[in-house]
């Protein structure tokens, strides 16, 4: 972890003129280092809005320039796991379109190297309905993990029963509750490409469902995995809004914004507890890092974060 945390720290500096200081990248805390025995650590890593970006930026002075690609996210993630005992992998959407990756292949290569990067869940962002439904289903099998998209109604779709509302994992007794929410892709997306799919509020989907994992399930931690977007100035659901507005959400992970966070924004939730939001830019330029360290004795969990550049040093 040292390693990582030094080479991470390398990559920013490198990086700071790229990108302006807009990221900065944390220091796991030395509890996580010397924790109790009997504390239990969860590692999620997490991207979005990767929009087929296969190969690192190109070099042509974005902000971006020379950052991200598949081959480094693969390395990183698995040096993580060679380290941590408890990794999840997510997806908070848009993982199509952006390079002729997509246009050549509809998908395929996307969901085929997600697989073999061993995601364990994805939600939908409106850029997966670029080709329609048939498209989303076109190459859906090459999906190693499940689609989460508690508020998309699919019932009367051809993708009816092929995606989940949540999801639930088990590490060494602990028990993670996983669930999607989607924008209101009306206006973004080509009505017949959705065709029959109901939105739902979800805001009033998570207030249903978080209660499900928390009190029927016993989860110790709820993640959202959200392409809602982080903030917006009118009046729309964000992930800020539905942080606010919920409670006993512990992490969510947003999208479709290509927001990138200095460090994970607290809000108080409508219990006056504390739910973090997190964004991993775009391009798979960053990827995402929240650890929960959890005592399952007090139920107490403290969070450590470190949001990683993808740069050359990980070729």
């Amino acid at each position: 972890m040292e390693e990582l945390k030094s080479l991470n720290r390398r990559n920013f500096l490198r990086n700071l003129s790229v990108l302006g200081g807009a990221l900065a990248v944390s220091q796991l805390p030395q509890f996580v280092q010397g924790r109790p025995s009997k504390e239990i650590k969860i590692t999620v890593l997490h991207t979005n809005d990767v929009h087929s970006r296969i190969e690192p930026f190109p070099m042509d002075g974005s902000r971006l320039q020379g950052l991200g690609g598949v081959a480094r996210r693969s390395t990183l993630i698995r040096k993580i796991r060679e380290e941590e005992k408890n990794v999840l992998l997510f997806d908070a959407g848009d993982m199509f379109q952006g390079t002729p990756y997509f246009n050549l292949f509809d998908g395929e290569v996307e969901l085929t190297l997600m697989s073999k990067l061993k995601y364990d869940a994805g939600t939908f962002g409106n850029h997966e309905f670029d080709n329609g439904i048939a498209g989303i289903l076109k190459h859906f099998d090459k999906a190693k993990f499940p689609f989460l998209t508690a508020n998309y109604d699919f019932s009367q779709t051809a993708l009816a029963g092929k995606t989940k509302d949540y999801v639930i994992f088990e590490r060494e007794g602990i028990k993670i509750g996983v669930f999607g929410l989607g924008v209101d892709i009306e206006g973004l997306v080509d009505k017949k490409n959705y065709a029959g799919m109901r939105y739902l509020d979800p805001i009033a989907v998570a207030n249903k469902i978080v209660p499900t994992l928390k009190s029927k399930h016993k989860c110790d931690i709820v993640i959202c995995l959200s392409h809602l977007g982080y903030t917006y100035e009118e009046d729309k659901v964000s992930d800020l809004r539905l942080a606010a507005a919920t409670k006993d959400i512990d992490l969510i992970i947003g999208g479709h914004t290509h927001t990138l966070l200095e460090k994970p924004t607290e809000v108080k939730n409508a219990a006056g507890k504390i739910t973090i939001v997190n964004q991993a830019a775009t391009g798979g330029a960053v990827l995402g890092r929240i650890d929960f360290i959890f005592n399952p004795k007090t139920k107490e969990k403290k969070i450590a974060y470190n949001n990683y550049l993808l740069n050359q040093d990980l070729a």
